[in-house]
């Protein structure tokens, strides 16, 4: 079904009013972060306000669900520089490939054995393995995931943030972590950029340089993830059409996601120097702000029913996974002599 934009212009004007309350507090409470405020408060104004719940509004939230959602994701390769991914890349690469192993089976083998599978299972592992909100955002835009499925990715991604801003210094200097090392630690087990920039940067600035870096060089391994998520998707589908006598071809389009293209395209541009250095700040805040619009728009369209079913579970399996790659990064260092 076909919507114009004055069908769209209702939900997405709630959207927008909502988004522009969720970045400043997220800027106020980094370690909690827009996205997080927005889909909370789009939840909470969904529940205490009857009218932005109307069939009316729907349209606008189903756009700010998907397209600006995956426009946030082209605005996020903007701040990657692939000079610095080599850079800092060779050391770091077996530290975030082995992570990245252990958070994505460990999502596999922990969620079947807690029950946590499909969606879910999915965007705590993507979120939990690359970048946090920014993964989740990216893997909802390719596999079209429930909004339950995101809501709950997005709590216990926070939830483990913030325990990883409070516990990760304290830690680092137990352990007699040098700089580089604690930088490479945080990049590696923190999942969403703020955390590891505020965990970093409490540990000490050559810390939190390191550490940013290793987290933006981490953010490139979407490319890969989202391209294997959409095939996968694509198999099944195709699985079904053979299943019921359909024999229709999948258009390149759903295989290749454009906003993937895209993010490839605004990560080659920045690297290239044609976008001035002086533009991130109000590209970052751009992207926050799409990627906080996108998730009011999903809280929005919750209902508390698609909450109530799967309790602690997902929760659960955010902690097993955390700590895995916590563990996983210090042994991996250990491992290549970078500790």
């Amino acid at each position: 079904m076909k919507f114009r934009w004055t069908d769209r212009l209702p939900g997405l004007v709630v959207v927008l009013l909502l988004a522009a309350v969720a970045v400043p507090l997220g800027r106020l409470v980094p370690v909690v972060g827009g996205p997080v405020f927005g889909i909370v408060l789009g939840v909470l104004v969904g529940l205490l306000v009857p009218v932005v719940r109307s069939e009316g509004c729907r349209p606008g939230y189903d756009f700010a669900s998907r397209h600006l959602l995956q426009v946030s994701i082209v605005v996020m390769g903007t701040g990657l520089s692939l000079q610095q991914v080599v850079r800092v890349g060779g050391g770091s690469l077996p530290v975030m490939l082995g992570t990245l192993a252990v958070a994505l089976g460990g999502a596999w083998l922990f969620g079947r054995l807690l029950g946590v599978r499909g969606d879910t299972q999915t965007l705590i592992g993507v979120g939990t393995a690359i970048c946090g909100g920014s993964a989740i955002a990216a893997a909802t835009a390719a596999i079209g995931a429930k909004r339950s499925s995101v809501a709950y990715a997005m709590a216990t991604i926070f939830t483990f943030n913030v325990v990883a801003v409070l516990a990760f210094p304290p830690l680092g200097h137990l352990l007699g972590l040098s700089a580089e090392s604690f930088g490479l630690w945080a990049g590696t087990a923190i999942n969403d950029t703020s955390s590891v920039v505020a965990a970093g940067y409490a540990y000490g600035p050559e810390a939190g340089d390191q550490a940013l870096v290793v987290k933006l060089t981490r953010s490139l391994m979407l490319v890969p993830i989202v391209l294997g998520l959409v095939i996968l998707k694509s198999r099944r589908e195709a699985r079904a059409n053979v299943s019921v006598g359909a024999t229709k071809g999948l258009p390149w389009r759903r295989m290749v996601p454009l906003f993937l293209l895209g993010f490839i395209a605004a990560a080659g541009l920045r690297s290239a120097g044609l976008i001035p250095s002086g533009w991130q700040p109000n590209l970052s805040l751009l992207g926050t702000f799409l990627i906080t619009s996108a998730l009011v728009g999903i809280g929005l369209s919750l209902r508390p029913a698609e909450l109530r079913s799967a309790g602690v579970r997902p929760l659960l399996l955010g902690a097993i996974l955390w700590i895995s790659v916590a563990l996983s990064s210090l042994a991996l260092q250990w491992a290549t002599g970078t500790l």
